[in-house]
């Protein structure tokens, strides 16, 4: 039984994830992180706590859907007290995502933007895609609820990421996030990735391959969060069993 701590409990996907380990025959909930409080009730041997080094004293592994600030906290505690990590947190600096190459060397660690299986596969064949379709502009479009806080997506960058490394580029050196005025042509190698925000869409994302004559798009739509904290339990129970050592992916833990 692996006993499972939450950073990130009072957000949407945080909830779920307490939901759906009351009845998981391989995982239980241990512990949960709040700065404030929670407003709910959890079995009386769940401990809730304000303290990153309490939460990771009592638990076996931690999934992490929080915000930048606190992910940042919880890689420095696990850096003090190993312990295998599962970090969905997006919009994360580049000294987050540094702390992150440096904690998977001390303790097992899974990171995704995304963790339903079909942006895994997504991913895998935007990038088969891309190098295929070599003169096809490439165009992404994510949408999202009103709510979410940073844009463009982890999802939507990661996707690009794929379809920049299926030609051999770097997303950071061909990205555009918006058009506006007379800006010339496009150019050939530019991948756009744009962020529409509105009412409550869980998540859209579209990856499109345009050329004269016709086009290709591939498109992952979440109707649920569901697919979010299904994945991350599934994923912190994989991990549980894993050596330190490389930085893990979803993909990973899907053997895709």
């Amino acid at each position: 039984m692996v006993k499972i701590g939450i950073v990130g409990s009072t957000g949407r996907v945080g909830s779920l994830l307490i939901d759906g380990l009351k009845n998981d025959p391989e995982a239980r909930l241990a512990a949960v992180h709040v700065f404030d409080s929670l407003e709910r009730e959890l079995p009386n041997d769940v401990l809730v706590t304000n303290s990153m080094n309490a939460l990771l004293e009592a638990c076996d592994a931690v999934i992490d859907f929080s915000a930048p600030e606190a992910t940042e906290e919880l890689l420095e505690a696990a850096l003090r007290n190993p312990k295998p990590l599962v970090i969905a947190t997006t919009g994360l600096s580049a000294h987050q995502l540094n702390l992150i190459d440096e904690a998977a060397q001390e303790m097992p660690l899974l990171y995704s933007s995304n963790m339903s299986v079909g942006i895994a596969l997504l991913k895998q064949l935007v990038e088969k895609v891309s190098a295929a379709l070599r003169d096809f502009d490439i165009e992404i479009v994510e949408q999202h609820h009103r709510h979410k806080v940073d844009a463009p997506s982890g999802t939507a960058l990661t996707l690009g990421e794929f379809a920049a490394k299926g030609r051999g580029l770097k997303l950071d050196a061909v990205r555009i996030s918006g058009r506006d005025g007379q800006i010339g042509a496009r150019s050939r190698d530019e991948i756009a990735v744009m962020a529409l925000r509105g009412g409550d869409i869980v998540g859209r994302h579209t990856v499109g391959f345009y050329n004269d004559g016709e086009f290709l798009e591939l498109n992952h739509t979440a109707t649920s969060r569901e697919t979010f904290s299904k994945g991350a339990i599934r994923a912190a129970k994989w991990l549980a069993g894993q050596e330190k050592g490389r930085l893990y992916s979803i993909n990973d833990c899907l053997g895709i």
